[in-house]
């Protein structure tokens, strides 16, 4: 029984200190493919590797809890906020997106949202659920913003480079000289391999704010005590992030530009919904229900409910994401299934129409 006791011991001493290895590799790998974006280089003590996105949201709303404490998040914006900072004890505030300017942020909003208490803005880029995917121009004015209320910017960039449009997606890190920021990001989107969980929180922080208030080792003693990311993966990720040919990705957003005009074109032609801006990232667009067009159809829930009950067609109601009355559509399907899905919606709204009146 000492023996192997003290076999344990040792086989557990060696798989901690094997683990730390890779842990940090994969940390270095990280800070250099973020580094390539930014005008100064990570170091591998400013990244975190988690077990995917959700898991950096949770750790960043719980390291951001204390009493009194606010954070602004955006609306539309992605749930998973607002639960964990409301798990978390940590009051969320929205602030809106603006439909008519391309989905920007109402910095004007954050503004007067904000208080003393505000410890954090988070923004989405490319945008899930807009699909919009922000200038340097707005990342600047956001910049300043949070500069001038104190707050550090939260960027979830887990769509990064996920932009086939008119504008290139640009880190919210590169402007971090003007206010602090931590990066969420993953391997989920941009490779395609959603059930892999392997995600990231980067400090793209150069004046050491986030260092010297003590946010990066309040990350760090969470990820202590809490899951890690596959371990096979992580082994894979240096790799995976140095060596991924170039036209790989160069097709994916082939295929996502030709899904998103898909969409778009035959959003269109459905009178009863109206797209704002076409979608220039990630894999969704929000639209506008207009319920004066529809007979029997009380809200956005009731509307997703019956097209998925008549037309076995799956689209999320806008209330889950803070806008009632609107949709979200994904994109990201085979064009031939996304035509056939969108005709269906025709289809729905068609039949469900309120007769016009003869003149």
């Amino acid at each position: 029984p000492q023996f192997l006791l003290c076999f344990n011991q040792q086989s557990t001493t060696a798989r901690t200190s094997s683990k730390r290895v890779d842990t940090m590799c994969c940390c270095s790998a990280v800070a250099a493919y973020l580094s390539r974006e930014l005008p100064y280089e990570l170091s591998t003590g400013d990244v975190f590797l988690t077990a995917g996105c959700n898991h950096a949201i949770e750790i960043m709303m719980a390291v951001l809890a204390s009493p009194g404490a606010n954070v602004l998040v955006p609306r539309p914006g992605y749930p998973m906020y607002e639960a964990r900072a409301a798990l978390c004890g940590l009051e969320f505030r929205r602030f809106d997106l603006l439909p008519e300017k391309e989905w920007e942020v109402d910095l004007d909003g954050v503004e007067a949202l904000a208080d003393e208490n505000t410890v954090a803005m988070v923004i989405v880029n490319p945008n899930n659920p807009c699909g919009c995917v922000y200038s340097y121009d707005h990342l600047a004015k956001i910049a300043e913003t949070a500069r001038k209320l104190g707050i550090m910017v939260i960027s979830d960039e887990v769509y990064d480079h996920c932009a086939f449009g008119s504008k290139p997606f640009v880190p919210m890190g590169v402007l971090g000289e003007i206010a602090p920021v931590v990066t969420i990001g993953g391997i989920s989107k941009r490779w395609m391999v959603p059930g892999w969980r392997l995600g990231w929180i980067a400090a793209t922080d150069p004046k050491g704010v986030l260092r010297d208030k003590n946010v990066l080792q309040s990350i760090m003693s969470y990820c202590a005590i809490s899951v890690d990311a596959v371990t096979f993966v992580q082994g894979a990720l240096p790799q995976i992030l140095a060596n991924t040919d170039k036209a790989f990705f160069e097709k994916a957003m082939e295929v996502m530009r030709e899904a998103a005009e898909i969409c778009y074109r035959k959003v269109e032609g459905i009178e009863c919904i109206t797209c704002p801006h076409k979608p220039e990232g990630s894999m969704f667009v929000m639209v506008k229900l207009d319920l004066s067009c529809l007979d029997g159809i009380a809200d956005d829930v009731d509307f997703c409910t019956k097209v998925a009950r008549e037309e076995s067609v799956v689209i999320c109601p806008g209330s889950g994401l803070g806008m009632k009355n609107w949709l979200r559509i994904t994109f990201a399907v085979d064009p031939g299934l996304l035509e056939d899905g969108m005709e269906r919606v025709k289809s729905f709204c068609q039949r469900h129409g309120k007769a016009k009146e003869l003149k």
